[in-house]
């Protein structure tokens, strides 16, 4: 199933660190208009472990469902993995 690209997602954000600590469950949600960077987050890890520099340490995590924005402060040496649990709407009938 394929999300277009300037579709809203709502996002279920953990991160592992390091010696077993977790930070999370994040709430966030992207869309094209309203930014965030839950997606620019996986993105950069991902790039992080196939060998690219981490080019960027905070990322803003847009929770529209408490009218919040989470800020992490990350740096993968210390992350041992994230999960991002997105959420996908039902199709229409059923």
């Amino acid at each position: 199933m394929s999300v277009p690209e300037n579709a809203l997602t709502n996002h279920e954000v953990t991160v592992c660190l390091s010696g077993g600590a977790v930070l999370g469950p994040f709430n966030a949600t992207w869309s094209k208009d309203e930014g965030g960077d839950v997606r620019e987050l996986v993105r950069e890890y991902d790039g992080f472990l196939q060998g690219e520099k981490q080019r960027r340490f905070k990322f803003h995590l847009h929770d529209t469902y408490t009218n919040t924005v989470h800020t992490l402060i990350l740096n993968f040496d210390q992350v041992t993995g994230i999960c991002d649990h997105v959420r996908l709407k039902s199709p229409p009938n059923g």
